[in-house]
């Protein structure tokens, strides 16, 4: 049986909240048990669906990893004038890959460019693993599919916790959703370790209140 370890992340565009990546490895008997559940895209499936087959995806994987980058990791990756989001997001694969050693990695590609995104990945892999690397692997391929709800659930959860902690509102965290908005308008300052300052939406915010500042003298 080969050991087949599918890799998606949640929340990379958001502008609260942190960035989720989770491989799950299963083995062939494992992807006939995860499609007879109806695991697919986390994105096609409601949040109450998505928690109870995150409990049945633990049950069934033979390994499974979670990487979760905080606002704060993602704004140093990106201070490095070397670096983006999609080698951030490579770099965060290579490590899940590297711990779980399976013998077929299936990767869900933030890149336009999937040809430069694999030859950076295969440089960071220290095991021998056949590498698959699509757009749309979490709709195509169970194991991507399973590795989907988890990040899913676990950000969902993430941005419950701000929610709990901060007790108010803050939506989704994208910045097109109009509670997020509102909230980072209001509180940008107040909470500096749930946003990313480095999006281009933080700093439009900033720099909209300092020309505010600045009119007041």
């Amino acid at each position: 049986m080969t050991l087949i370890c599918g890799i998606d992340e949640a929340g990379r565009g958001p502008v609260i909240g942190p960035l989720v990546t989770c491989g799950v490895v299963v083995d062939e008997e494992g992807e006939k048990e995860l499609t007879a559940l109806g695991v697919t895209d986390s994105k096609l499936i409601l949040p109450k669906k998505r928690e109870k087959l995150m409990e049945q995806i633990i049950k069934i994987a033979k390994a499974y990893e979670v990487v979760i980058l905080s606002p704060k990791d993602i704004d140093a990756a990106l201070a490095d004038p070397g670096t983006n989001l999609n080698w951030l997001e490579a770099d965060t694969t290579a490590q899940i890959i590297n711990k779980l050693k399976p013998e077929r990695a299936i990767v869900d590609c933030p890149s336009n460019n999937i040809e430069a995104y694999t030859t950076y990945l295969r440089k960071k892999l220290n095991v021998d693993c056949e590498l698959v690397v699509e757009h749309k692997a979490d709709l195509n391929h169970i194991s991507a599919a399973a590795g989907s709800i988890i990040a899913k659930v676990t950000r969902d959860r993430e941005i419950q916790k701000i929610k709990e902690e901060i007790g108010q509102e803050i939506g989704s965290g994208y910045p097109a959703d109009p509670i997020t908005k509102a909230f980072l308008k209001d509180n940008y300052n107040k909470y500096p370790d749930i946003f990313r300052k480095s999006w281009q939406t933080y700093k439009n915010v900033v720099a909209k209140k300092q020309q505010k500042g600045l009119g007041d003298f």
